[in-house]
């Protein structure tokens, strides 16, 4: 392939080079007919396939199966499901002739009111990245490509296109970047995607340390690296700095400006060579995958994963699952016009579509009846007087009411940020109009990201739902009647207040830039660093049966930096019923000179229990577990010292704790030494203060 690669381009004008380094249309690349090399096709996902008839209209794609968002998908938290899930996206794609599907999306959730959040995976870097890899490694297995995007730090859609995102290189590091590498080391994608914003001064297509020396010499990417639609600012910069091909067609203009660059001696012929070579082997890899399958029905897939996607956050008094029988009431227009994906570029259109008030009638028998109320009109945020009587009215008349709620499309989508954190005021009213009239009352969520519940103590459950695709009706009851125990997991924070977020008072700013003056304490690391109570933390979510952990066992507890160690731990269902939990684990440095987190995620696995069951769940931390990037090295270190090892149930559940000793290298401590004395301001006031009181005796002593 490679010989057949340096031919085809060797055979090239020069024209012809810098021609593949644009499109030829909105979808497709650029052909060369006299040589042989036809175009290929790139489409939008990343949670389904958006397949266009003509254009950009987001209203005249195929039909695909609409999966759950990156939201609710991370969520399950389960590499297997997502691997399966990205496995029938491959196959959907090689049905339509698709080369390259873009996603997933694996920037951070900086702040709960960006956008687009529904269409990222975490506020963690490893969720993120260990989702994303599973997801990549899943499509490519089909010979598709995928676009792990939006690579970097685009966590905001106000001003995204000429934002510059002002961030320390030890966020930048160990928060920002950390998904994209794992993404890439473990899921090698056919391509990478630089996003629209700059960071700190560079557009991320002009952003040479993070296109070249980062991407391509720290991590090993060797795939093309092309644009978001739209993004390039200056194409000869960008060529020099690593862009590869830019999206969607520029009609030629840019293609001659590459010409001349390379004529007048300002752009070396030799990057347009790699560059060219690099997009022939796209182009060659799809021809050598192309096949023509028949299209499965992958409807249950996305029941499946939609149900596994639902958090149970709050069951009291246990009225979930529900029985089937008596009398039930189920409001919310949602039931009959499901509010199932986000709005924008991943906007999918599903081939069938359950609605929860279609899929509940199926369940209807002699001793179980419904009654349904639309609650509020889905389209307005204003409330109804009305609805919201005629709810009341059923409420009072039913032993168990289900409210389906949540966001409204025009309250988060691509392209702009949320305002606040609270429901519509006609979602928000009825809830709390309701509760007056029924004491069993479930509701049940559909929003993209974290939400305010004010009325949160005045309901006796709370499901949330995500965005869960086009089988989530469905799905829904699967999760409340108890043919599936709920085992989903927050991947994000859900804060009591928009104030309590860290990045609050600094996004999205502007008109120029953003400063990420958080630093690393994103989500979690803030919340648990600054005791901060929250609605519901990271990686919480309920189930309908409990589980038990004991015996932690290390197989040391002091290691060197170059060394691994394995944590074991065992979990047990003490319940009456099957069901998956999520064990995690933390590490926190117990005494660090140097400003870290109270701890951080470095680990987390997905297990099936039956009831009584156990089961041992390893795990393998290495150096970056114990980790933080040193900005003077320029390179990961350990600081010499205890750490804490947490098994959790989630951030702010600590169910077990070991403690193990690690020794950093001597040349590194000693580099870290000298440091400390040249940058003192930099390291944490513990070591500020001991300074000080060393001055202070030598002063009395004078």
């Amino acid at each position: 392939m490679k010989d057949s690669v340096k031919e085809l381009v060797a055979k090239m004008t020069l024209e012809e080079k810098a021609g593949l380094c644009s499109g030829s249309s909105w979808w497709t690349t650029k052909s060369i007919e006299r040589l042989g090399l036809p175009s290929i096709l790139l489409t939008d996902g990343p949670h389904g396939v958006r397949k266009q008839m003509s254009g950009y209209a987001l209203d005249q794609s195929l039909p695909a199966t609409c999966y759950p968002t990156a939201v609710g998908l991370a969520a399950t938290w389960d590499r297997e499901l997502i691997g399966e899930i990205g496995k029938a996206l491959g196959e959907e794609c090689q049905q339509e002739g698709i080369a390259v599907l873009l996603g997933p999306g694996v920037n951070i959730k900086r702040s709960p009111l960006c956008g687009r959040n529904f269409e990222f995976f975490s506020e963690d870097p490893l969720v993120a990245g260990e989702m994303a890899a599973a997801f990549i490694n899943g499509v490519q297995s089909q010979g598709v490509g995928t676009s792990l995007k939006h690579y970097a730090v685009n966590n905001q859609e106000s001003r995204r296109m000429t934002i510059d995102a002002l961030v320390d290189q030890r966020a930048l590091r160990e928060i920002y970047l950390t998904g994209f590498e794992i993404a890439v080391k473990q899921g090698k994608p056919w391509t990478v995607m630089p996003a629209y914003n700059k960071i700190n001064g560079s557009y991320a297509c002009e952003h040479e340390g993070l296109l070249r020396t980062i991407l391509r010499e720290e991590w090993g990417f060797d795939g093309v690296t092309v644009s978001d639609w739209g993004a390039v600012n200056d194409r000869v910069n960008g060529l020099k700095a690593g862009l590869d091909l830019e999206m969607p067609t520029a009609f030629g203009y840019t293609d001659k400006q590459i010409v001349k660059a390379v004529r007048e001696g300002l752009l070396d012929e030799s990057i347009v060579d790699e560059t060219a070579k690099r997009i022939v082997e796209l182009v060659i890899k799809h021809v050598q995958h192309k096949r023509t399958d028949s299209k499965a029905d992958h409807h249950q897939l996305a029941r499946r994963a939609a149900a596994d996607s639902m958090v149970l956050l709050r069951n009291e008094r246990n009225l979930l699952p529900l029985n089937k029988t008596g009398k039930l009431g189920l409001i919310g227009d949602f039931a009959q016009h499901p509010r199932y994906q986000g709005a924008g570029s991943s906007q999918v259109n599903p081939t069938l579509l359950d609605s929860a008030l279609d899929a509940l009638r199926t369940h209807v028998n002699e001793g179980f009846t419904f009654s349904f109320a639309r609650g509020y009109d889905v389209k307005s945020a204003e409330p109804n007087a009305s609805l919201i009587q005629e709810a009341c009215e059923l409420a009072r008349s039913v032993d168990v009411v289900v409210i389906m709620a949540g966001l409204m499309d025009t309250y988060e989508a691509e392209g702009f940020d949320r305002q606040h954190l609270e429901l519509p005021q006609s979602h928000q009213q009825l809830i709390e109009q309701v509760m007056q009239y029924n004491d069993n009352i479930v509701v049940v969520l559909s929003n993209g990201s974290p939400v305010r519940m004010p009325w949160l103590n005045g309901v006796s459950a709370v499901l949330e739902t995500y965005l869960a695709g086009q089988a989530s009706g469905s799905a829904v009851w699967d999760v409340l009647f108890g043919d599936v125990n709920p085992s989903g997991k927050l991947a994000e924070t859900f804060p009591l207040h928009l104030e309590d977020a860290a990045a609050s008072t600094y996004f999205p700013m502007g008109s120029e830039a953003v400063e990420y003056r958080e630093s690393l304490y994103v989500g979690y690391r803030y919340f648990d660093t600054a005791e901060e109570d929250v609605l519901f933390p990271f990686g919480y979510g309920m189930s309908y049966t409990k589980f038990q952990y004991s015996d932690l066992r290390m197989s040391k507890d002091r290691l060197l930096d170059t060394e691994e160690i394995s944590v074991i731990v065992k979990v047990k269902n003490i319940g009456d019923r099957a069901g998956q939990e999520v064990i995690q684990l933390y590490v926190e440095d117990l005494e660090s000179t140097i400003f870290r987190p109270k701890k951080e995620l470095r680990g987390f696995e997905k297990i099936m229990l039956l009831p009584g069951e156990e089961k041992l769940v390893s795990f393998t931390l290495g150096k970056r577990a114990f980790a933080y990037y040193n900005t003077a090295l320029q390179d990961w270190q350990v600081e010499s010292g205890e750490f804490h090892i947490h098994i959790a149930s989630s951030s702010k559940d600590i169910q077990l704790t070991g403690l193990v000793e690690v020794i950093a290298a001597a040349e590194y401590e000693e580099a870290l030494n000298d440091k400390r004395q040249e940058l003192p301001s930099y390291y944490q006031p513990s070591e500020l203060k001991r300074m000080q009181r060393k001055n202070s005796k030598r002063c009395t002593a004078g």
